[in-house]
């Protein structure tokens, strides 16, 4: 379900007619948060922590109502939860597009999300599950410790889905950071509201 925002009375309503013809509108952030506590209660619950920092990330953004803002014909939409799109690798060192709506339930979400890794490892090829707005879209760089990210894109399509792009984990003693870019549309949201989301999603990695 979503809602459409009044622009007439949106505070960002100027920020928006700003932004909103860039020819790149996106604007990204790249940091590093530090993941040993959630590590360790990953495993203590046998879940796949590449799964378990997804949905920290998820429960963020799904928190975050401007990451939860769509434009579509040129209005401003408001989803009530927004799912994930992320790109799984294969053996044969290709990958495929998954799809995994969000889900309060952390048990309910990682067998949805085990299930839909294990459908796109066993296919070929690019297939893309869901056609709608209401997906943030995920990328997985494990062989990189990268300190910035950009991505191939269509100009005209998917302007306003946000991009968030896992490295490497690196080990510093006892701790463990893991690299994380965010991509978010400029006319939705500002380094604020991104700054929100990291402040967040680190508070739910650093939870025991």
């Amino acid at each position: 379900m979503k809602h459409e925002i009044d622009l007439n009375t949106w505070k960002r309503r100027e920020h928006f007619e700003n932004f909103k013809n860039f020819d790149e509108p996106l604007f990204g952030i790249t940091v590093r948060v530090e993941c040993s506590a959630a590590y360790k209660n990953a495993k203590a619950l046998h879940y796949s922590f590449s799964n378990y920092y997804l949905y920290l990330s998820m429960k963020a953004a799904n928190e975050m109502e401007e990451f939860r803002y769509r434009i579509e014909d040129d209005k401003v939409f408001c989803y009530d939860s927004v799912g994930a799109g992320p790109t799984i690798f294969r053996e044969d060192e290709t990958f495929g597009f998954a799809y995994i709506p969000y889900n309060e339930d952390i048990a309910e979400f990682m067998k949805q999300a085990t299930t839909e890794v294990e459908r796109v490892k066993a296919e070929r090829g690019l297939k893309f599950p869901v056609a709608g707005e209401n997906i943030i879209h995920y990328s997985t760089l494990p062989w990189a410790d990268f300190t910035s990210v950009n991505h191939a894109r269509i100009l005209s399509v998917g302007r306003s889905i946000p991009k968030i792009t896992f490295g490497k984990i690196t080990r510093n003693k006892d701790k463990m950071w893991l690299p994380v870019d965010v991509h978010v549309n400029h006319a939705l949201m500002d380094g604020f509201h991104v700054g929100k989301f990291v402040e967040r999603f680190q508070e739910l990695l650093n939870q025991r």
